[in-house]
């Protein structure tokens, strides 16, 4: 919806009757879900369907226990795996009843998250465990994400483990995997499969493809071929020749400035009516695009927060006229998937659902997800307040939880120390109350490790920490329209799967753009206004916009301080080993005494960045 719009929302229609936690509660599960005490309101109006209807998700990550804690946003999104199992077979009871077809769709991004997925124990596959769960679901089509392949063992679960349930409709068109052959020697093949031909309950022709875009930081022995390449490939032209009813297009790639319109534009030059859907994913934002009127591409956002919903009514001569097209975001919890199956709460939870919710339960308990570390005072945000302040997370972590954690389980030095860290290893906000062993997981899910550079002065770590900072701003000033063609030098970079950008400016928009009426309603709560370039309006739900601070790309602890401390003084440089190729390339140009290579670095703890959050709570939560 465009800014201008904004007035004619749902803002003016009455919100209808809100829900609190006595009108849909579904019990006490053993992980903590349960429905949010804050009120709750119905979605603004009905679903439009079409001939053929998506359900769609993307980025999950993990969040399949729901969103857990009763500061909004959060209970908008409360809802787990299993209310979203009741949901969808809901919705395909309406579908048939309408004689319709309803399609369930994931662009990727299963891993890495919350500890429903990385909390396994010793000897595990990352995810293995979460994703029997996933697999229980009716999904007609899923493609593959960049977080499946920064792990070559994570990659194998998924081609010998997870593809095969999806019985050929997990899609990988251009992502291989080296396996060993019959013979002995290496195979490269797909980890899914490149696409898929298949027809709908209601025998609509469907062809579907699974792309990632230009991902490069996946493991060994897996292989990305580049989009524009993949499209030239033989397979690929003879796959999309023959005519569908429909060209389902689905990857782990943002639907507005990517490679989506290589894809598009090489369907088109064969067929130049044929309707096409695209579900793409991974910047984690709510957005829709069409690249001309015969076709809508959506993202459905991050972390189980949305549902995203697509309607197309179809005509029957393949004329050229304009296809009707509806889209939605929906917020997930119970409130929102009532409204929509027109199901009371004694008459929601399915059998499937219940037993995915089983299973969730047994999976937390299992990884010991409830264990309670220590009570956080008050709560914590990464972008919803400025840094540094009293109540940033970003202040927290790198002023105390590192340093404090560090230093209760450093085992290389005492010297005094400065510790450097990218911001966006945080992941999450903390919120007042219990923090629990699934919390640690949600914040700082990867395990990455301390190093340090001994015996360097207090003023070349000073200057190394400004020189990251300064080329981060320097890169934002050069960015082009186009973040598929921007390197970054000295961060993770959009190539190698780094988003935080790309949301965050998502995030500040959405915060600057809200007109100050909507902003002061006392009816709305926090959460997404979406601005897409899709007609109508997108959200299903009206809110206010989530307040939007900007942050540094690299945060520094306090310096040193004393008597005896000097800008000559010797520290410890302590940094995340995630930035240590840009930090010693910065430290080399700032200097000539030295050429620092990794010879000169040392693991500082055994500690990893996954863990220090919960040694930090032991020692000052209790």
């Amino acid at each position: 919806m465009r800014l201008s719009t904004l007035t004619s929302l749902g803002l003016l229609l009455p919100l209808a009757r809100v829900y609190a936690c006595d009108d849909h509660s579904h019990g006490g599960h053993g992980h903590g879900h349960s429905a949010p005490k804050p009120p709750l309101h119905p979605p603004s109006r009905p679903l439009e369907w079409g001939d053929i209807n998506i359900i769609h998700t993307t980025d999950s990550h993990g969040w399949l226990l729901g969103h857990q804690k009763t500061v909004f946003p959060e209970p908008n999104y409360s809802a787990d795996l299993g209310d979203f199992a009741s949901f969808v077979s809901h919705m395909k009871e309406i579908a048939d009843e309408k004689r319709v077809d309803l399609i369930l769709v994931d662009s990727g991004d299963l891993h890495d998250g919350t500890g429903i997925t990385d909390g396994f124990p010793p000897g595990g596959v990352d995810a293995h465990d979460a994703n029997e769960l996933v697999k229980m679901l009716p999904y007609d089509v899923m493609a593959i994400g960049n977080h499946e392949l920064y792990i070559y063992d994570n990659a194998l679960d998924m081609h010998q483990n997870f593809a095969p349930a999806l019985n050929g409709r997990y899609l990988t068109s251009n992502v291989n995997i080296t396996i060993t052959g019959d013979d002995g020697k290496p195979l490269d093949v797909p980890i899914g499969e490149r696409f898929v031909k298949f027809k709908t309950k209601h025998g609509r022709k469907i062809t579907s493809l699974g792309v990632l875009f230009d991902f490069t930081d996946n493991d060994k022995n897996t292989t990305v071929q580049k989009v524009a390449d993949m499209v030239k490939e033989q397979w690929f032209e003879d796959a999309i020749q023959d005519e569908p009813d429909l060209f389902l297009l689905v990857g782990h790639m943002p639907v507005s400035r990517d490679n989506w319109p290589l894809v598009f534009n090489a369907v088109r030059a064969v067929h130049p009516t044929t309707p096409i859907i695209i579900l793409g994913g991974h910047t984690h934002i709510r957005d829709c695009v069409q690249l001309d009127n015969r076709s809508m591409a959506l993202e459905s956002g991050r972390y189980m927060e949305t549902v995203g919903w697509m309607s197309a009514k179809l005509d029957q001569n393949k004329c050229t006229d304009a296809i009707q097209f509806s889209r939605r975001y929906l917020d997930t919890n119970r409130v929102t998937y009532e409204y929509h199956t027109r199901k009371n709460d004694n008459k929601f939870d399915t059998s499937l659902g219940e037993k995915i919710r089983n299973g969730l339960e047994a999976l937390s308990a299992r990884f010991n997800l409830n264990n309670i570390f220590g009570t956080a005072p008050q709560d914590y945000f990464l972008q919803s307040v400025p840094y540094p302040s009293n109540n940033s997370l970003l202040s927290l972590y790198v002023d105390d939880v590192v340093p404090t954690a560090l230093r209760i389980n450093n085992t290389e030095s005492s010297q005094p120390a400065l510790f450097i860290l990218n911001s966006g290893s945080l992941r999450f906000d903390l919120y007042n109350g219990p923090f629990t062993n699934n919390d640690q997981f949600t914040l700082v899910p990867f395990a990455d490790s301390f190093r340090f550079i001994s015996n360097i002065s207090l003023s070349h770590a000073t200057a190394a920490f400004n020189a990251l900072n300064n080329a981060g701003i320097s890169e934002r000033r050069q960015e082009t329209g186009d973040p598929a063609a921007r390197h970054y030098d000295t961060i993770k970079g959009y190539e190698r799967g780094d988003v935080d950008r790309i949301f965050n400016n998502w995030l500040q928009r959405m915060d600057r753009e809200t007109d100050v009426q909507r902003r002061d309603m006392e009816s709305l709560t926090l959460g997404y206004v979406t601005n897409d370039s899709c007609p109508g309006i997108g959200d299903d739900i009206p809110h206010s916009p989530i307040p939007f601070f900007e942050t540094p790309e690299f945060i520094a602890s306090n310096p040193p301080t004393g008597d005896d401390i000097t800008p000559d003084t010797l520290i410890d440089f302590v940094y995340i080993d995630f930035i240590e190729a840009d930090f010693l390339e910065i430290l080399n140009g700032l200097q000539t005494g030295k050429n620092y290579t990794l010879n000169d670095t040392k693991q500082y703890s055994p500690l990893l960045a996954n863990a220090v959050l919960g040694v930090y709570a032991q020692e000052k939560w209790n």
